[in-house]
């Protein structure tokens, strides 16, 4: 198709959209209508004709004009799609749409006449900044805990413990218990996932629904019982929000945990070191070093926050709809590295909710990009190549066993962090961080529960406090 069959118009429409208005000329048309009758006659198979003998008036007859002029048209919006994006440079970040609708197009499409279409399309947005400089933040202070030690090291301590049966009581919180249970909803429906033949649970508050550990405590081995729960109303099953259920569970055996002496057998077994002082003594060095990169990472997020609310920018739906799905494929390798069976958890109705909840997210992670982009480029912000090569060579030594890296996209990676790196440090040598104490958290019953439900679902136990080399 050349130019001169083609005329192409575009103008901006909200949402960092065009509408690309297309006129074809009446050759182009006619054409198109031409090659679309020549393909159905070499590809018709018509009973007493052989393949590609098949006489035009035949082919009219047999398919009809409406068929021809829809393969025809079909064939046109692409060819015509194609060279304006040629024509005009255009980088669509989607399929275009007909603002008509086809059949509409159908119905006004003489092939003997020019064609006006329009289509519409995402495009990549430009974002702009009101200010870079001069802005304020808040970050909230992250304080070294001496208590997260003696939290580690019980942590470590009950992972390390010795399972031993319970004989002669009832259970009790901080056991482990094997239940099998079948759930069914208040109305009788069963509960998608919500049955065990044979699972080991740690009773502790949060581990389940509300109602589920609590109902189990008091049971004895081989005691049957219906528990009474409720789902909670933010459940991450759309279809079991705030919905009361019952379970048949069975108590099929009980067991508790004999915890480890802390002395230095223990800090051999659970670590690097000799002995449970040079233990704690290098507990508090990485909770120290931790403290400090949390107050770091701190400062930078309040930082680009402020950027944020000096972005100007539309982001367009396409954008929305790549991020999120690139959050939940993250979500679903981060489980399958925890060795959870991503393809029974992922159900169709779990993925749909979670488009619907992960879309804030992807709005948030693209204005933070998109923040930083323009800062990039309003202050002339870029990265030295030296820089990149050095990066570069000291990840290929720590991969070197690595095989198959797309050294391309490992470069990318690795420019596109120095990037980040060094314009969240001009952010802060040109900007103010006003850091506050921490403000002290009253932790309720109900977020507690929520918290050690969250992990409880998704948690895999870690042997060792530290890895040895």
């Amino acid at each position: 198709m050349s130019s001169n069959d083609l005329k192409v118009k575009t103008s901006a429409i909200p949402g960092s959209r065009i509408a690309v208005e297309l006129e074809v000329s009446s050759e182009r048309c006619k054409n198109s209508y031409e090659e679309a009758v020549s393909r159905l006659c070499r590809t018709a198979n018509l009973p007493g004709f052989r393949k590609g003998k098949v006489p035009r008036a035949v082919i009219l007859q047999q398919f009809g004009v409406a068929r021809i002029k829809a393969s025809a048209l079909e064939s046109l919006l692409q060819k015509s799609w194609e060279k304006a994006i040629e024509q005009e440079s255009l980088e669509p970040l989607c399929e275009p749409e007909l603002k008509d609708g086809f059949e509409t197009l159908l119905d006004n499409f003489n092939p003997d006449k020019d064609l006006k279409i329009t289509l519409e399309t995402d495009i990549a947005p430009e974002p702009t900044l009101k200010s870079t400089k001069g802005l304020k933040a808040e970050a909230e202070k992250v304080i070294y805990d001496p208590n997260k030690i003696d939290e580690l090291i019980e942590q470590s301590r009950k992972e390390l413990a010795t399972l031993v049966p319970v004989e002669k009581r009832a259970a009790k919180m901080g056991d482990v218990a094997v239940v099998s249970f079948k759930g069914h909803y208040e109305d009788g429906s069963v509960i998608e996932g919500g049955s065990a033949d044979s699972m080991d649970l740690e009773l502790e508050d949060g581990r389940m629904i509300p109602g589920f550990i609590e109902g189990i405590i008091g049971m004895n081995v081989n005691e049957e019982k219906i528990l009474k729960c409720q789902f909670p109303d933010d459940y991450h099953q759309e279809e079991s929000k705030g919905k009361k259920a019952n379970f048949n569970l069975n108590l099929k055996d009980l067991k508790t945990r004999e915890l480890p002496k802390l002395d230095d057998e223990f800090a051999k077994q659970t670590s690097d070191k000799d002995n449970m002082s040079e233990l704690r003594a290098d507990l508090e060095k990485r909770l120290k070093e931790e403290a400090k990169r949390g107050q770091v990472k701190a400062r930078q997020e309040s930082l680009l926050n402020a950027l944020v609310k000096e972005l100007v920018v539309e982001i367009p739906n396409t954008m929305i709809e790549i991020e999120v799905r690139n959050i939940i494929e993250q979500t679903a390798r981060n489980f399958s590295q925890q060795g959870i069976d991503v393809k029974s958890i992922f159900t169709p109705e779990l993925v749909e909710s979670l488009m619907k909840s992960s879309r804030q997210e992807a709005e948030d992670n693209l204005r933070k990009n998109l923040a930083l982009n323009a800062l990039s480029k309003a202050e002339n912000i870029e990265i030295n190549e030296k820089d990149i090569e050095t990066r570069l060579k000291e990840l290929q030594a720590t991969l070197s066993e690595e095989k198959n890296i797309d050294q391309s996209k490992l470069k990318q990676v690795v420019s596109d962090e120095l990037m980040q790196d060094k314009l969240l440090q001009w952010l802060e040598e040109n900007n103010t961080v006003i850091e506050k104490s921490p403000e002290k958290k009253v932790k309720t019953k109900q977020n507690e529960s929520k918290t050690k439900e969250s992990k409880g679902k998704t948690q895999k136990k870690s042997n060792k406090i530290s890895d040895k080399g």
